[in-house]
């Protein structure tokens, strides 16, 4: 017997069965053999060795996608038998389409895409014909019976569209970069939902619900959904706006209504949407919110109140979960709050690849680079994303269409491929829902836009873009990133550029932030302005945090007057928001790294320079000859120059100038050059037009 496993999402809709090397040899089978698996009902598919087997807990497992689990009739950790098929090619099979909509072309390539697929009568199959695009169909029947598979002289009976449309069914195999998330629900809703009595023997009550918390469209909805799939539970959804009724009373009624329900079809999820909408806080509530007081205090009784809560589970989801009523949190009714976070490098991996399933993409697409290029894209950004890449390649086709019968031809669509100059287009038209509020086209900055400042690059690329990088590095030895950088010197030496180049070469998200636009003449309005720019660096990680002129936002404490007061609450919240990042960055590396420039590092509260928050100090000293020589040299990049004019000789004439004044003066000396020759087809710069 095998203990049933989720599929790796590589996997999904292919009809394959991961087994151990060590089992497929007792079965006696080799890659590719078609295999029965008897569950409640019988189905087959094509077996594969597991690609890491040391990872497996001993026994023997099954790994197969939520299609085979549904034509077995089997859950997860059931138990199934595994035998080798006597199969054959099947003469015929015919197939009812479970959609509404399909049209006579794409019925005309369905048989190739089951080339090769082992199926029984009954089974549900998933076919991928454009892009994202999924059909279902059902297999009504096959000639000969049992597990056969379809050929190339297959003859493909292809009923009516099915007159009720079946909805797509979510699987785990649906869901990227969650799967600790996904055991910890699992074990919080699937147990008490199929093994009631372990725990009426373990003589405890089961948890009667979970709170999902997390940014918007990291997959907190579609997590429900596999769950109430996957367990086989009934499922029903709950928004505010049904629930709130014009009349008295009205509104609690429909409430008890929907978990009266749910008793009687037990065992039953609720999933409660959006929950901080019909329980917010009652005390932050004025006395003409009465209704939602009254909701409140029913959907606490109901949670109490249900017996048998071992067959009905409540979850809820919510994006605030600070705006919540506190007696919703507490053991009891929500027993665990499960926190969903934006998906890293690896789920942003794992994403893409399962919104790219069916998507014919072209040989130069690389998924790991556009994983790493994403950064504080959620679940939702990636599918549009990838949406986005397939639309990109349909106007390729555009030219083609028949201006007369408005069609494309068939082969121009069936010969599409998404390549990677697609993706990145469209990485230009959507942005990040982690950092929309505060997104910033990067500069185009790189460090040979910078001159000189040889030892800052260096230490710059040591303390931070090393560790993003190369996070698994420090990890592996233990090292804790640079927290903060405060990079300080005379105006004009270059230090905003360089924070520019970093912001570029590093790749990450880069939040800049001016002071002044922190401060507010309401108390509290200014500390609550800090924690919120903290707090979206820290949902955006990886990511450059970047305040210039810091010495405005955190002058030293101790000033007298109200003045003084607001200034030290302001200080006292940035520095405990950078004492706070630690803990982020020990768990992802170099999770946020903020950055800081102030040509007054005296006037600079002295408690941010500590080795706890900004450990590195840059000095940025005025450039000598060889870096005045390098910003001349950058800064008359691309124009013509007289033979008069020796770089070497400018550094020389311009000592104890900043890099900011020689970029001056070579701006000055095009414009003069302009005026001289406006006419001209070459713009040629001569020593005079430099005047140094």
């Amino acid at each position: 017997m095998f203990t049933v496993k989720e599929a790796d999402p590589g996997d999904a809709n292919k009809g394959i069965a991961r087994i151990g090397r060590g089992d497929m040899e007792i079965l006696g089978l080799s890659e590719g053999d078609v295999v029965e698996i008897v569950g409640k009902k019988t189905t087959a598919a094509r077996a594969r060795a597991l690609d890491d087997e040391g990872n497996e807990n001993s026994g023997h497992i099954l790994r197969v996608d939520g299609l085979i689990r549904e034509n077995a009739a089997v859950l997860l950790e059931d138990s199934v038998d595994v035998r080798r098929a006597s199969h054959h090619f099947a003469g015929s099979v015919s197939i009812q389409p479970l959609t509404l909509s399909i049209t006579d072309k794409e019925r005309a390539h369905i048989l190739p895409l089951l080339e090769g697929l082992p199926v029984t009568s009954g089974d549900r199959l998933r076919l991928n014909l454009f892009g994202t695009r999924a059909l279902d169909f059902r297999v009504t029947d096959t000639t000969p019976s049992g597990a056969v598979v379809v050929g190339p002289d297959t003859y493909l009976n292809i009923l009516k569209n099915s007159r009720v449309a079946q909805p797509k069914k979510i699987t785990y195999e649906d869901i990227g970069g969650l799967g600790s998330q996904i055991r910890r629900i699992r074990e919080m809703i699937e147990l008490p939902l199929r093994f009631p009595q372990v725990f009426e023997r373990l003589g405890i009550q089961p948890p009667k619900g979970v709170l999902l918390y997390g940014p918007p469209g990291t997959g907190k909805t579609v997590i429900a959904r596999a769950v109430a799939n996957e367990t086989d539970a009934w499922f029903t959804h709950i928004s505010g706006p049904e629930i709130i009724g014009k009349f008295y009373g009205e509104s609690e009624e429909r409430l008890r209504a929907i978990f009266e329900e749910a008793q009687t079809r037990a065992p039953s999820i609720i999933f409660i949407d959006e929950i901080d909408a019909i329980a917010p806080k009652r005390e932050d509530m004025g006395g003409e919110k009465q209704v939602e007081r009254r909701v409140v205090a029913q959907l606490l009784a109901l949670m109490d109140g249900l017996e048998a809560r071992g067959q009905v589970v409540v979850i809820g989801a919510t994006n605030i979960p600070n705006s919540l009523d506190p007696a919703l949190r507490r053991p009891g009714r929500f027993d665990r709050e499960i926190a969903i976070p934006i998906p890293d490098r690896r789920g942003r991996l794992e994403i893409l690849r399962i919104h790219t399933r069916g998507m014919p993409l072209a040989a130069d697409v690389d998924l790991k680079r556009v994983a790493d290029m994403s950064h504080g894209f959620v679940g939702a950004d990636l599918e549009a994303l990838a949406r986005e890449s397939a639309m990109s390649c349909v106007r390729d086709v555009l030219p083609y269409v028949n201006l007369q019968t408005q069609e494309i031809p068939y082969e121009k669509v069936a010969s599409l491929e998404v390549g990677m100059g697609h993706f990145m287009s469209a990485m230009m038209e959507i942005q990040p829902s982690a950092v929309r509020e505060v997104f910033v086209e990067v500069p185009d900055v790189t460090w040979a836009d910078v001159g000189g400042l040889d030892a800052a690059k260096g230490a710059l690329i040591d303390a931070v873009v090393w560790p993003f990088r190369e996070p698994e590095t420090f990890e592996r030895f233990g090292i804790k990133p640079v927290r903060g950088v405060m990079i300080h010197g005379p105006s004009g030496t270059g230090k905003t550029l360089l924070v520019k180049a970093l912001a570029k070469e590093s790749g990450v998200n880069f939040i800049p932030v001016k002071g002044p636009t922190l401060m507010s003449k309401y108390v509290g309005e200014s500390e609550r302005a800090v924690r919120e720019v903290f707090r979206t660096a820290r949902l955006a990680s990886p990511s450059i945090l970047y305040f210039d002129e810091i010495e405005s936002l955190t002058p030293a404490r101790g000033g007298e007057g109200g003045a003084g007061a607001f200034a030290d609450r302001v200080i006292s919240q940035f520095l405990a928001e950078m004492s706070g990042i630690e803990e982020l960055s020990s768990a992802r590396a170099a999770g946020v790294v903020v950055v800081a420039t102030t040509n007054r590092l005296d006037l600079v509260d002295g408690a941010l320079l500590s080795a706890s928050r900004f450990e590195l100090l840059l000095e940025i000293p005025m450039p000598d000859a060889k870096a005045r020589r390098d910003i001349f040299e950058i800064a008359l990049r691309g124009k013509a120059l007289a033979p008069d004019v020796d770089i070497a000789a400018l550094a020389a004439a311009t000592e104890g100038r900043s890099g900011a004044d020689i970029a001056s003066i070579c701006r000055r000396a095009a414009r003069n050059a302009l005026r001289e020759n406006k006419n001209g087809d070459v713009l040629v710069i001569e020593l005079r037009h430099i005047g140094v």
